[in-house]
């Protein structure tokens, strides 16, 4: 028996539950319309909400940094890593967030590796949403601190916990989603900051599907909810509204600072390239200058989750453009992603362990890119197959 055998029979397993995730491949630039394994077919599938992905001052600007300062930082942020397009980068990022300072990492999810075990230890205890993304999970876990979920979303829960729990720990942190990326709803933001006011315990918010998507052009839920100074440490990621790659901590300056000194990813892996950050850049002048992608993005997603509601399907508790279409188990959701696709239209399935069992779903992520009538197409194609699946 080969020492890897076991491994077989766990992907048989999920190839006969209905879990095994095909993952297709991509063969044009991000936008409304893609080409997936050579077919072309209207995207509902990435998080690409602005549409800045392939927006032409976001290559140029790329481009132009390349014939200058070349690709990649050719080392770490804290020995010979740190360019003048990162320093400019964050010191944009604090002005547009409205904070004291920002650091920037290679993406959301080394972002929370980073902060969180930066934060607590050992000795200390965290406050977790029981639906946080895995990116935030993992962070807790190396941190080494005892983790206790609370009830998502659910604030009596979060002080209950805090009660029975905080005087046995040192120090302690609440962390959550600000937008869930399943569900699409929102953190209630304004209640979990009067706990941790109450409890003077540190709050943490990753804002990685509300940075460019919630708040005035884009600002995120801090601004969102009018909350500044308030919330300690904002999380984001570049690669989703913003349209590149990279990570953000923002907040309190004391805390930026101490990550420089102490967030491993910040330590030990090479900066954000050249490219990325002079995209970025160009990302924030972007929403600095209008606010017409934002509030086009939010237009397309009122008009189409409504359309999807008259239709008979059930899009969950989203109050964000993300809209889940919910079918319950995996090996139907499966088959509606297939019909989709045949229907030329690119809507993946999410099952567990990405959510719960009984909860697979369509996830259809909609953009400022779509235009109406791509979006009356996606209705049809969804129309037709929820029909003849006997979902509608």
């Amino acid at each position: 028996m080969s020492k890897t055998d076991w491994i077989t029979q766990e992907i048989e397993a999920l190839q006969n539950a209905g879990l095994y995730n095909h993952i297709r491949t991509i063969g044009s630039p991000q936008g409304a319309w893609l080409s997936v394994d050579g077919k072309r077919v209207l995207n509902f599938c990435s998080n690409n909400y602005l549409g800045l992905a392939n927006h032409p001052a976001l290559v140029a600007a790329a481009k132009k940094s390349i014939d200058e300062m070349g690709v990649g930082p050719g080392a770490v942020r804290s020995i010979a890593g740190t360019m003048t397009l990162h320093v400019e980068l964050e010191k944009r990022l604090a002005a547009f967030k409205g904070v004291e300072a920002a650091i920037t990492f290679q993406s959301g999810f080394t972002a929370n590796l980073a902060t969180i075990p930066a934060l607590v230890g050992k000795e200390d205890v965290i406050f977790s949403d029981r639906l946080n993304h895995a990116s935030i999970i993992d962070g807790c876990r190396l941190s080494g601190a005892k983790i206790i979920a609370y009830e998502h979303n659910d604030v009596k829960s979060l002080e209950k916990q805090i009660q029975v729990n905080l005087k046995d720990f040192r120090r302690a942190l609440i962390v959550t989603d600000g937008v869930f990326s399943m569900d699409g709803d929102i953190a209630p933001l304004p209640d979990i900051y009067e706990v941790a006011k109450k409890y003077d315990i540190l709050l943490m918010v990753d804002d990685a599907h509300g940075e460019g998507v919630l708040g005035k052009g884009g600002r995120g839920i801090v601004d969102h909810f009018g909350l500044h100074g308030k919330v300690d440490v904002e999380v984001g990621t570049m690669s989703k509204a913003f349209g590149v790659m990279g990570g953000i901590v923002a907040g309190k300056s004391v805390i930026v600072e101490w990550l420089r000194q102490r967030g491993r990813p910040f330590l030990f892996s090479s900066a954000m390239t050249v490219p990325d950050a002079a995209a970025c850049l160009t990302a924030v002048d972007l929403l600095e200058d209008s606010t017409q992608l934002v509030d086009k993005l939010w237009d397309n997603a009122k008009y189409f989750k409504a359309e999807m509601k008259t239709l008979g399907f059930n899009t969950g508790v989203t109050e964000t453009p993300i809209t889940p279409v919910m079918l319950g188990e995996a090996p139907l959701a499966q088959q509606f992603s297939r019909e989709l696709y045949e229907a030329g239209v690119f809507a993946m399935a999410i099952g567990f362990p990405t959510v719960p069992q009984g909860k697979a779903r369509i996830r259809v992520m909609i953009s400022a890119a779509h235009a109406r009538d791509d979006l009356d197409k996606g209705l049809e194609a969804f129309k037709n197959v929820g029909k003849k699946l006997g979902v509608i």
